[in-house]
């Protein structure tokens, strides 16, 4: 059984943005850290109670995601445009992330006919302004709230082409309405070269190979290439209750009062984090809970579990069937430790028998953030939409230095190699992520290689 002392004088992974700055040590050889004692804890709380109470003011919103990077001239900056033209006029508040490229052009087509414009920021380290055309805006400095605020009052969810963080948007979205956390909305695709790919990887590898989605997920999608397309999906839906209407109770967005969720959330946000520092050499995996036990990935998950124990490392999955459940037995048989970061799903996925050690969430966005903690490395098996939701978010945490780098595995070939084709052509084709973002993730075929490029 591997040491379970916290290494105290490691450095480990720096995640910038992560609410309490680094996940497991402090960037300081030998400091110890004490979680309990963060003043970061109380950031993160207000970020969310200053959120939600900016959302309750908001009606008809209509969220907008695309690439900062596309200028002025191209085709999908005016059609984003238009699109926000058409919003204003019709009296929908424009939602976009406050930034250049796309979120700019549906800033700019919203104010200049008088509509709401409105600015979710994040700062970051090397971009990221508001635009000129926000009349509202909030800034965060955490990744993971400022994705809550933007999937939270959306009446319908618009994707133009886009990077890393689109992609990481795009996939959290579907991924909450298939799992329920979200009600089902319009999601309009703008760009056929662009999403018709991407789908068609979902059909034929996620959902024909792996079944790790069904065509349902998939029925309040459309792809269109004109604004006037995209808002016939969008012009009759009915308002949403607001945020803080839906919840008058909820205290994040009721000025001086408390109640127990305020404290739930700190509370997990320390627990999940503390529950971080027992853990060294930890390997993340992930993957589908729907490969049966037997099958041709829950077996090379069983392996990988298996050799990474064997070479002292801890593994940390979802605590959920499938490639969890092989990964977690594998290191189990070879008495390593075994963890699962679980989730409440109303009874919907349970804990496999192989996890040793668990930690429970019963907030979605603060599961998510533990479970993308940095690790030694992290090994996606073929999966759904909450699989690349996990992938992307950390290509985007790495690519804006939210996160410094380590191995991002993608375990199967034969499954990984269209995907990879379609992130190549957002570099070559669409200009939305640079060369070197090509290069953070990389496909392995045996449990061999996974050992190999972590030693790396």
């Amino acid at each position: 059984m591997p040491n379970s002392t916290p290494n105290k004088n490691s450095t480990g992974a720096l995640e910038v943005g992560n609410p309490l700055s680094v996940p497991k040590h402090f960037a300081t050889a030998g400091a110890v850290v004490n979680f309990r004692d963060s003043w970061r804890i109380f950031r993160v709380v207000t970020e969310m109670v200053e959120g939600y109470q900016f959302l309750s003011e908001l009606t008809k919103e209509v969220i907008i995601f695309g690439s900062a990077r596309l200028p002025g001239n191209n085709k999908y900056y005016k059609v984003a445009e238009d699109l926000g033209r058409l919003l204003g006029k019709n009296g929908f508040t424009t939602v976009t992330g406050g930034g250049p490229g796309i979120m700019e052009a549906a800033n700019k087509g919203a104010f200049e006919v008088g509509g709401e414009s409105v600015g979710l920021n994040i700062q970051l380290p090397m971009e990221q302004r508001i635009n000129a055309y926000v009349k509202k805006a909030v800034g965060f400095y955490y990744f993971f709230t400022r994705k809550v605020m933007l999937t939270s009052s959306g009446n319908a969810f618009v994707f133009f082409p886009g990077g890393y963080g689109t992609l990481d948007e795009f996939f959290e979205v579907v991924d909450y309405m298939e799992l329920g956390f979200m009600d089902k909305a319009p999601v309009v695709l703008v760009g056929k070269e662009f999403w018709e790919p991407i789908v068609n990887f979902l059909r034929t590898n996620a959902m024909d190979e792996v079944h790790s989605i069904s065509s349902d997920e998939m029925e309040n999608w459309h792809i269109v290439e004109s604004a006037e397309e995209a808002f016939k999906f969008i012009k009759d839906v009915p308002d949403r209750p607001n945020v803080c209407d839906g919840d008058p109770g909820n205290p994040l967005c009721q000025e001086g009062t408390t109640d127990w969720r305020i404290f739930r959330i700190m509370a997990e946000l320390v627990e999940g984090f503390e529950f971080l520092t027992t853990l060294e050499h930890d390997v993340t995996m992930l993957g589908t809970k729907s490969c049966l036990p037997g099958s041709k990935y829950y077996n090379s998950a069983y392996e990988v579990g298996k050799l990474l124990g064997a070479n002292n490392h801890t593994i940390i999955t979802g605590g959920g069937p499938g490639i969890m459940e092989a990964a977690n037995k594998g290191a189990f048989e070879v008495g390593a430790r075994s963890v699962g970061i679980t989730m409440k799903y109303h009874g919907r996925e349970r804990i496999n028998n192989f996890v040793t050690q668990s930690k429970e969430f019963f907030f979605p966005f603060i599961r998510k953030l533990i479970i993308t903690a940095p690790s030694e490395a992290f090994v996606f098996f073929p999966g759904g939409f909450g699989t690349l939701h996990q992938l992307f978010e950390l290509l985007t945490l790495q690519e804006t230095k939210k996160m410094e780098l380590v191995p991002i595995l993608l375990y199967g070939a034969e499954y990984w190699k269209p995907l990879v084709d379609i992130i190549h052509s957002l570099n070559i084709n669409f200009k939305t992520i640079s060369a070197p973002d090509e290069l953070l993730l990389r496909i392995v075929d045996k449990p061999e290689e996974v050992i190999q490029q972590i030693k790396k």
